[in-house]
């Protein structure tokens, strides 16, 4: 099945195609992301495979389906860059990798939990340069202190299970109440009270018009002051401008995040010999005590390689005209 790879790193085409091997499709490579201006680049691909900051809106959409896209397969579990009403009014299916190592972001963000409370990063750029001074590096004990995780779903309880193996209190908040996270020692709470009691706060929830800026000014205002923000999910997850606020004033004593709400021109790409005019970026990285890393989360051997045989499996079965068991449904 002839099918556009969008987004494609050298990693995508070396793992994709393993995982092609024995299916046979014919996979085109393209390094560029999907959006209007590229999807021309489709035509003639039954299938299309994307990622996280590929643009398939409606109009996308519509050039697809002229074009004889039957199938959008998404290299993620998020499907937030897909307008899955549209695809369904024009026959497209939608499928996504819905377990892929929850284990991998999860252990993730605990890492950047440690880096920027502990502040190494800032240590090792330090030792590199023969500087063995300690201050300023001082960080806090995790043990005995109250995290507060919003979104309670696969990565959620394991990073929550993880947190409760350092000694942690663990606060909860989740529209769909786990058993499994009770079963943990945590305890579900309103948003306000976890905010409110909790050093360090957590996110693993999806982004819908529901969470679209969960962490605002409000919310960021209810904060337990000097706690710990971790974002491993989406970018507008976060209002980072808010976030910036909240650092200046000591109100946020640290942030960590893998995702930023504009993250699309930025990520997945070396623009070290250019000048980035991201502005906010630009100042989110001045902060010493921020870390942000490129969206690297879920990026452990394990990982892509379930991705990218799930993506396969699921091409495979659109071929053949079976149950899409990842099947993304029409809202």
């Amino acid at each position: 099945m002839k099918t556009a790879v969008f987004s494609a790193r050298r990693y995508d085409k070396t793992l994709l195609a393993r995982a092609n091997q024995d299916a046979g499709h014919e996979l085109r490579f393209v390094e560029d992301r999907l959006s209007l201006a590229s999807a021309n680049l489709a035509e003639g691909c039954e299938a299309v495979c994307v990622f996280v900051n590929d643009s398939v809106d409606a109009q996308v959409l519509e050039v697809l389906a002229r074009q004889g896209t039957r199938l959008v397969a998404t290299r993620s579990t998020g499907y937030n860059q897909i307008d899955v009403a549209a695809a369904g009014k024009l026959g497209i299916e939608v499928v996504r990798v819905t377990d892929y190592s929850p284990h991998s972001v999860a252990e993730f963000a605990v890492g950047l939990l440690l880096g920027v409370n502990r502040k190494i990063a800032r240590a090792s750029a330090r030792t590199r340069d023969g500087n063995f001074d300690l201050e300023g590096l001082m960080g806090f004990d995790l043990h005995g202190k109250t995290i507060g995780v919003i979104g309670t779903g696969k990565i959620g309880l394991i990073f929550a299970r993880i947190m409760a193996g350092f000694g942690c209190t663990i606060l909860g908040h989740d529209p769909y109440p786990g058993r499994a996270f009770e079963d943990t020692g945590g305890r579900y709470v309103t948003v306000d009270e976890l905010l409110a009691r909790s050093d360090v706060v957590s996110l693993h929830c999806p982004l819908t018009e529901a969470t679209r800026y969960i962490i605002n000014a409000v919310n960021l205002a209810r904060l337990k002051r000097g706690s710990i923000l971790v974002n491993t999910s989406r970018g507008g997850l976060v209002d980072t401008e808010a976030a910036i606020a909240a650092l200046k004033s000591g109100q946020l004593g640290g942030l960590a995040i893998d995702v930023y709400e504009q993250e699309a021109n930025l990520f997945f790409q070396d623009l070290s010999s250019t000048i980035i005019c991201d502005d906010v970026i630009q100042r989110l990285v001045s902060f010493p005590n921020v870390i942000v890393t490129g969206h690297q989360a879920f990026f452990t051997v394990e990982a892509i390689g379930q991705i990218m045989q799930t993506t396969i499996e699921s091409i495979s079965a659109f071929e053949r005209g079976e149950t899409l068991v990842n099947r993304v449904p029409p809202p």
